[in-house]
């Protein structure tokens, strides 16, 4: 009698009871496959149709094992809950309900209230190590804390990019039980937790499904990392819909941010994920969907997803603090301040715009919420995508970065900061693996050549002092020191920002949307919004050195926050001053005193 009950198997080892286990794994171009436990037993699968190899056998928690293609590889399962130690390693049966919830009454937090810290668990230690973080990010005022990729990859040290076996947390960085604590208890301290995911490649090393299931790519289609994956097919839709309903339901993380999205050549297989991900979770919890997209496709974000991380704010920010317009930010060099004021007052900067390649790129976004943009001053990318990894305060003038760091906080977008920002943190966040061999130097080399672009790097030799991706130094030097005091104003000002954010821009996000943004100078903007409960919030920026003639606003208006201090009383003269952020806030209609009379 056939297995098969289900239109497709859930990949992977599933738990049936305490005792029994089904392993399932999709290979349409292996003849024959067993599993083979540790303890030397080797069962075959039974073939069932569409390529799928089946058994429900006695198993319990904490086996290990690994399946044999045809008599000739093992290879650890695509669908591994565990790996025991590295890639090469068995994978291990993982029991999803061994783990006791103490906060499992916790719905998550609406988006509105998002400020999210991105931050890498292995540059912090990993999972246990991270906990020790929470109270003060709490006490600093952030609401999520946003994890870079977990899914095992190669080695003991990488971004995470590079992962292989999508469902099993990086081994280096602590067991399936350390990652659900870390959840739970930052659940306690009222913390959401997002995970960023890559659903658009597999990393170069360990990867097998070429040699068992070539129909999980097409090579038709190319990304940067290869062959396209082939969401056509409904085996390899699963893979992914049913990866990301495990981290949202088994491990109970608040969100997801999916990785470059414009590398994934079905858009509607993310259509279906956002909408299965909707139907299967608690329609009392808050979950957060969000994208990287350089497609910029606004389409996106009116169904099905909460936000895009918005590149085109950074980059217009980053040229009007730093002045650099090499690659990617050439598209930025000649008109900054007007592509800002577009960010401020629509969203996007290309929405349909010709890139310096002569070609368009994005959809109008003028009519979607500010909360539907993640904005930044920098990330993981911007930073580390540096061939030497600075952080922006090493590389603009430190007023016009807290003016800047002043609109990142108090706009009605969704804030995000790096780890480290709130202490301008001298380290660098460098690019770093652990590969071997002659992959080691493709990865170092490749590196060095990205470089060839940046005018400071066109000469080789430049490039050559390049830190080496694979290097342990390289990795070690990524590490921040988050206890120091030596940058306590940042840390100060981040806090007293992130005060007024939770005070006086959360509670009226709902129903905010754009008034309009108007340059006054070069690196100079002003920009209003319509808050949800009908008050406007307006800031006035000038990120020049040049003080800016500005009419003051001439109805009665809160004054939330001034960088440099006294510097409102320029603008009552008609003046904004140099590296200059004001924030105000015009309540919808006149205050009235208890007794009833107006003020």
């Amino acid at each position: 009698m056939p297995l098969r009950t289900l239109e497709t198997w859930p990949h992977g080892a599933v738990m049936l009871d305490a005792e029994h286990t089904r392993f399932a794994l999709w290979a349409p171009d292996a003849f024959y496959v067993s599993v083979e436990l540790e303890d030397g037993q080797s069962l075959p699968l039974l073939p069932q149709a569409d390529g799928w190899f089946v058994i429900n056998t006695r198993c319990p928690a904490g086996t290990r094992y690994r399946y044999n293609i045809d008599g000739e590889l093992e290879v650890p399962d695509p669908a591994s809950r565990a790996q025991a130690g590295d890639i090469d390693r068995h994978s291990v049966v993982v029991d999803p309900l061994a783990y006791q919830w103490q906060h499992s009454a916790w719905l998550g937090r609406p988006w509105n209230e998002a400020v999210i810290y991105e931050l890498h668990v292995g540059a912090l230690g990993g999972f246990s190590e991270v906990e020790q973080h929470l109270v003060r990010l709490v006490e600093l005022g952030i609401s999520a804390i946003e994890l870079m990729p977990l899914a095992q990859f190669p080695g003991d040290r990488n971004w995470g990019y590079d992962g292989v076996l999508p469902y099993a947390p990086q081994a280096s960085y602590g067991t399936p039980e350390q990652l659900k604590h870390l959840i739970d208890t930052a659940h306690g301290h009222g913390l959401a937790v997002i995970l960023d995911v890559v659903y658009n490649h597999f990393g170069p090393d360990g990867n097998y499904l070429h040699r068992y299931a070539k129909g999980f790519f097409r090579e038709d289609k190319h990304t940067p990392w290869g062959a396209a994956i082939d969401f056509r097919r409904r085996e390899v839709r699963d893979f992914f819909i049913d990866n990301a309903l495990m981290w949202l339901l088994e491990y109970r993380f608040d969100g997801l941010r999916l990785d470059a999205v414009h590398a994934i050549e079905d858009p509607d297989f993310l259509q279906e994920l956002a909408q299965k991900v909707r139907q299967q979770t608690d329609p009392g919890r808050h979950v957060w969907l969000t994208v990287e997209n350089e497609h910029n496709q606004a389409s996106l974000l009116e169904e099905g997803f909460d936000a895009q991380w918005n590149d085109d704010g950074h980059n217009a920010l980053h040229v009007l603090l730093t002045g650099e317009t090499d690659a990617y930010y050439a598209d930025y060099a000649q008109n900054p301040t007007e592509q800002l004021a577009r960010c401020l007052s629509q969203g996007f900067v290309f929405q349909g715009h010709v890139t310096r390649h002569g070609t368009t790129r994005g959809e109008p976004s003028g009519h979607l919420p500010p909360s539907a943009f993640v904005l930044f001053l920098q990330n993981h990318d911007q930073i580390g995508n540096r061939a030497l990894g600075e952080r922006l305060h090493q590389l603009a003038n430190p007023d016009a970065l807290k003016a800047a760091t002043a609109l990142l906080l108090l706009s009605p977008m969704i804030p995000l900061m790096f780890m480290g920002d709130e202490f301008a943190a001298e380290q660098p966040f460098l690019f770093f693996t652990s590969h071997h061999g002659e992959l080691a130097e493709l990865v170092r080399e490749g590196r060095r050549n990205e470089f060839a672009a940046f005018s400071a790097f066109a000469d080789p030799h430049k490039r050559e002092q390049i830190p080496d991706p694979n290097a342990r130094q390289t990795f070690e030097a990524s590490r921040p020191e988050l206890t120091s005091t030596r940058q306590s104003a940042m840390h100060d000002l981040y806090r007293q920002l992130l005060q007024i954010r939770h005070q006086q821009i959360i509670p009226r996000l709902p129903g905010a949307q754009a008034l309009g943004a108007e340059v006054l100078a070069t690196g100079a903007v002003t920009a209003r919004w319509r808050l949800g409960d009908g008050s406007q919030l307006r800031i006035d920026l000038n990120l020049s050195d040049t003080p800016v003639v500005h009419s003051p606003q001439t109805d009665a208006s809160l004054l939330l926050f001034e960088y440099p201090p006294q510097s409102a009383g320029l603008l009552d003269q008609g003046t904004l001053a140099p590296y200059c952020a004001l924030v105000s806030l015009t309540a919808a209609a006149p205050l009235l005193p208890p007794d009833g009379e107006r003020q």
